[in-house]
């Protein structure tokens, strides 16, 4: 069956779930009837009937699925009857895989909030083959992470190019601030990862790898992994430490340069860290952040550490109240070089959200309704906002998602 005449033009997989409820508000709320023919889905049918009742009388009518995440026939059931599978159900290295088989199979476009590293390389090893020759665009990473990181370069080079004739051989990404509560779901894949990797020498070497998110031949480069230490950033003039989604955007972006024929150049380098102020204070906050980061990552790679860490952190399906959402924000900067003095390209993107909630949830439905609804020209495949979605995403996440990506003087 082509994916013209599926039954439905969208799913939503994981509605029950916290950060699926807020995607299928956000649905709701772009007043798409007529439009797009979407279900709900999920493991329980009670509880999709609960959150359906909760979102109110103009979700009435939206048709509900269950499936099991576990259960290959299931997942392949679900895929056959959609355009576009959404997922929200993490962490995806304990539910996702099946899902993800099923849609590369089955010419099923899909999209994610996954920031785990090795399980993203272990989909992509293992099934960009099938996705390639059914034409599925399987797109990973679709919410605050890698979206600003990955779109904010793709425009940057854009303006580049526009400028200055070449692409910035070296950009840098600087966190300017955000507000927002802590992710649930967030904290478990990573205490997943870390939880995998204490067995596994494979998934310690993806995530120790700049490029473990390259295509198999191209997973090397110029880039080395991001240090712990504070670094003084003479563009901004300001103290900086590590970025703790800076691990997986920076991967991110290194796959669109590559799945873009390096548009970017071959030997393109990116980075991320978080602007911490100026002069001794400004030290003093990057030095006690960066030590309380490396600290935390050391306990949560100790296993009954990690039992502590699960406890005390916010669990899956929880998160911050609405006036905490709608009080978030984010605001990143980038700075782009290219390879002759003089040519320099300045970014800013923010978001008017709280980044892991709020935001997240827009840029999420955005990126569903982007592979639903847009006449794209990407190759398919398992591929990145940036390489299978582009400018089209971009203009909407600035009309509807209070997304802005905006050029500044240097």
């Amino acid at each position: 069956m082509s994916s013209s005449e599926r039954e439905f033009d969208l799913v939503l997989w994981g509605a029950t779930g916290f950060t699926g409820r807020l995607v299928a508000e956000y649905l709701l709320s772009r007043r798409l009837e007529g439009s797009l023919r979407w279900a709900l889905g999920g493991r329980d049918r009670l509880k999709l009937e609960r959150v359906r009742g909760e979102l109110g009388a103009g979700a009435a009518e939206i048709p509900l699925l269950t499936g099991d995440a576990a259960d290959a026939a299931s997942m392949s059931e679900l895929a056959d009857r959609a355009r576009v599978v959404c997922s929200t159900v993490g962490p995806y290295a304990l539910y996702g895989s099946e899902l993800v088989r099923a849609c590369a199979e089955r010419g099923t476009h899909y999209c994610d909030l996954t920031g785990e590293v090795h399980w993203m390389q272990r989909m992509i090893d293992a099934h960009q083959d099938r996705a390639v020759a059914s034409g599925a665009r399987i797109v990973h990473t679709c919410g605050f992470d890698s979206i600003p990181s990955d779109l904010g370069v793709f425009a940057l080079q854009q303006a580049m190019r526009e400028r200055h004739q070449v692409s910035a051989t070296r950009v840098r990404c600087r966190v300017a601030g955000f507000s927002g509560g802590a992710s649930g779901g967030t904290i478990a894949s990573m205490l997943n990862m870390l939880e995998e990797a204490e067995g596994d020498r494979d998934v310690r070497r993806a995530m120790a790898n700049p490029y473990a998110l390259n295509p198999k031949e191209l997973r090397s480069g110029p880039d080395a992994e991001s240090g712990l230490a504070p670094a003084w950033d003479d563009d901004f003039e300001q103290w900086t430490a590590p970025f703790v989604m800076a691990a997986i955007n920076t991967r991110v972006v290194r796959r669109s340069n590559a799945l873009l024929g390096h548009a970017y150049g071959q030997d393109f380098r990116y980075e991320e860290a978080m602007l911490m102020g100026a002069g001794p204070l400004g030290y003093a906050k990057a030095a006690a952040f960066a030590a309380g980061l490396a600290g935390g990552m050391g306990a949560a790679s100790i296993g009954p550490l990690r039992g502590l860490i699960r406890r005390a952190l916010p669990s899956p399906g929880e998160g911050p109240d609405a006036e905490t959402r709608r009080a978030g924000y984010w605001d990143l900067r980038f700075v782009g070089e290219g390879p002759r003095a003089g040519q320099r390209v300045a970014l800013r993107a923010t978001g008017d959200r709280d980044p892991g909630y709020g935001s997240t949830s827009k840029m999420l439905g955005e990126s569903a309704l982007c592979l639903a609804l847009d006449p794209l020209d990407s190759e398919p495949g398992f591929s990145t906002p940036a390489a299978a979605l582009g400018t089209a995403l971009i203009e909407r996440l600035e009309r509807y998602a209070g997304v802005h990506f905006e050029i500044e003087d240097d």
